[in-house]
């Protein structure tokens, strides 16, 4: 059997049995593919020493987070061939990923983010905008989740929001009032516009009636900030570091901020504490008389 067989049949079952995100998934289809068109060896033959090349290899060309992505999507796809008794050992054991410099988010201040969210509405492409920003900075979604929410995804009765994360897992998270009044401006009024006569549950669409992508929203998201003058580098994963940043510096504690963000670990959570520290020296310095 060769590779891209083998490898479909390993993503069946992450699809299947696993029930890993469609990103996860492409994720582990291209970093495959790229680690077979290295090694250009059958996988029964494949051994430590391969792996180690090809890590060597992408270690020059990529950062740290996507080697080490690589080294996961690796070893997961031989340990699933072991398990399935297709070889008899897995050659990435005791293989470890490289060590990840310590980074911390980057976030806006809260005067940022009113200037992203302070949008002047003229039609339903600003109307949708201005639901789908509100409704990200209140509730700290990923982009991936933001986008594949449907209508009945919302309560606006109980400003609420069902989403399905990491692993399908469902969480609801309570969104403010200002994100419920402009979704329901965007639901109850604009939305039948940017459908075209078409038939979708999908909550936010573009400007052809159908789902909106992340380039898409990346798109809209740069325009924006260019139009409100935020010079700082900004990504739709800025305003959800943002949530939480802003979430700590008011009080709310760790526990809380994990499960909005959904984060499997608190550890993940632990970094936004530092970041608001930083901010509050960084505004201490600034604004005391003595310094």
């Amino acid at each position: 059997m060769n590779y891209e067989n083998q490898v479909q049949d390993y993503i069946n079952y992450i699809l299947i049995e696993r029930q890993l995100s469609k990103n996860t998934i492409d994720s582990y289809k291209r970093d495959l593919a790229d680690f077979f068109n290295f090694i250009k060896k059958d996988y029964k033959n494949i051994n430590r020493k391969d792996i180690n090349s090809y890590i060597i290899k992408i270690s020059k060309e990529k950062n740290p987070r996507t080697v080490n992505r690589h080294i996961v999507s690796i070893n997961n796809y031989f340990k699933y061939l072991c398990k399935t008794n297709q070889i008899k050992s897995n050659p990435c054991n005791d293989i470890t990923g490289l060590k990840m410099p310590k980074t911390i988010p980057h976030v806006l201040s809260e005067e940022d983010i009113d200037k992203l969210l302070n949008i002047k509405c003229n039609n339903a492409i600003d109307y949708r905008n201005k639901a789908m920003l509100e409704l990200m900075y209140s509730s700290g979604l990923r982009v991936s989740e933001l986008l594949a929410l449907e209508l009945n995804s919302i309560d606006l009765n109980m400003n609420m929001v069902r989403c399905f994360g990491k692993g399908s897992k469902e969480r609801i998270i309570p969104i403010s009032d200002f994100a419920t009044n402009s979704l329901c401006d965007y639901i109850n009024i604009y939305r039948k516009t940017l459908l075209k006569n078409k038939t979708s549950n999908i909550l936010f669409l573009n400007s052809r009636g159908d789902k909106l992508s992340r380039q898409g929203f990346y798109k809209i998201l740069k325009n924006i900030a260019k139009e409100k003058g935020i010079t700082k580098d900004l990504s739709p994963h800025t305003i959800r570091h943002s949530v939480a940043t802003h979430l700590i510096d008011h009080g709310a504690d760790l526990r809380s901020v994990q499960i909005i963000l959904g984060h499997e670990n608190i550890e993940t959570t632990q970094i936004y504490t530092h970041v608001s520290n930083n901010y509050k020296i960084e505004n201490y310095n600034k604004s005391h008389p003595r310094n």
